[in-house]
Formats: C-alpha cells, sequence, structure tokens
C-alpha cells in the first residue's frame, strides 16, 4: 500500500521554506550605537582625560604652572581631538562641558572642541587628598542632582573621581556614561570606549 502525505505534512515544508526566506529579506534590527546611552533621560558624561603618561602629580607640583604637571602627550592629544570629533559627528551635544582645574583635563575638554569649557571644582582630583573622596563625590551627587531636567553635561576628570562615582576604572580618554536617580543613586548606564 502506498504512503500518502496529508496536506497538513505536505504545506509544512512549505511554510518552513517561506519562513526562512522572509527572515533572511527581512532589515535585521539596527545594532546600538555607541553614543546611544547620552540620549537617555538622564544621561550624563564623565571622562578621565586623554592619556597623560605617569601617575599621579610630580613633585613640586603646582596647579597654576601646567609646567609642573603631568599633561597630555601627542597621543593623548590626538585620542581628545578624535573622541570630540567622534561626538560632534554622532550629533552629540552637551549643555555645558566641565574641566578639573589640572592642566591634562581642561586640555583634553579644551581639543574635544564641544563648546566653552568651565571649571567645576567637584571634579578636581583628591588623589593627593583620599580623605575627600566620600564628602566629594557626594557633594558631586548633589549638584547633578540639582540640574535642571534634561540637562546634559560632560565632566572631563580623573580615575580617582570616576570610580569613587560610577566603581569604574576607566582607560585614558574613556567616557562613562550614568545618571544620578531621584533617589540620589548613580546609575551607571555605558563606557565609551576611548578614540584615537
Amino acid at each position: 500500500m502506498a504512503l500518502t502525505r496529508s496536506p497538513v505534512h505536505r504545506t509544512l515544508p512549505a511554510l518552513a521554506a517561506m519562513f526562512l526566506l522572509a527572515a533572511a529579506t527581512a532589515p535585521s534590527v539596527a545594532a546600538a550605537g555607541p553614543y546611544d546611552a547620552l540620549e537617555q533621560p538622564g544621561a550624563q558624561a564623565i571622562m578621565r582625560h586623554a592619556r597623560a603618561p605617569g601617575t599621579g602629580d610630580p613633585a613640586g607640583f603646582a596647579l597654576e604652572d601646567c609646567s609642573t604637571q603631568r599633561n597630555l602627550d601627542g597621543t593623548g592629544r590626538a585620542q581628545a581631538r578624535a573622541t570630540g570629533a567622534a561626538l560632534e559627528a554622532a550629533g552629540i551635544r552637551f549643555d555645558h562641558v566641565y574641566a578639573s582645574a589640572w592642566c591634562r583635563a581642561t586640555e583634553t575638554a579644551e581639543l574635544m572642541n564641544l563648546g566653552p569649557v568651565s571649571n567645576l571644582p567637584l571634579v578636581d582630583s583628591f588623589w593627593n587628598e583620599r580623605a575627600e573622596s566620600g564628602p566629594r563625590t557626594q557633594a558631586l551627587i548633589e549638584e547633578i542632582g540639582s540640574w535642571p531636567e534634561g540637562t546634559r553635561s560632560l565632566m572631563v576628570t580623573h580615575q580617582v573621581n570616576i570610580t569613587a562615582l560610577t566603581d569604574v576604572f576607566p582607560a585614558s580618554g574613556e567616557i562613562v556614561v550614568f545618571r544620578v536617580t531621584k533617589g540620589g543613586k548613580v546609575e551607571l548606564l555605558d563606557r565609551i570606549k576611548p578614540q584615537g
């Protein structure tokens, strides 16, 4: 006796083929862009200054004299420019660009060319004043929490400041995207790799 296929058995392979064809020709879902987190409500950007070889501050460091400080090298300057250009090309705008008063942070922010740079003392380095870590970080959280809704700022600072705020140990030139919740907590949104 010859076996015959039911109508259901004949249509299953056809349906499977149609599904595979549709899946192959359907538009793919766009991958998340590297700056998408900056578009989230309340998002702020805090960046470790670009590459400045060494650690901490040299002996005889004077805040008002860049020649006594660790400064950006050629790679660091290129990194800052490339990061600024990438943000600009992605259409990312900041209401404020803040920097630590340390020359390597201020120069990074200026080379990014994303707007006028202002010093925000709350992002000045506390490398040599570790006891300031807790109070200064809490004051920064409160400051950010007081900004008008929708304000988006870029803060160029130092590894110790970023780690105290977000628990992230950033690379030179890395941007950490976060927000301060209504309860005063810091919520990590993303990390943006250094450019250049």
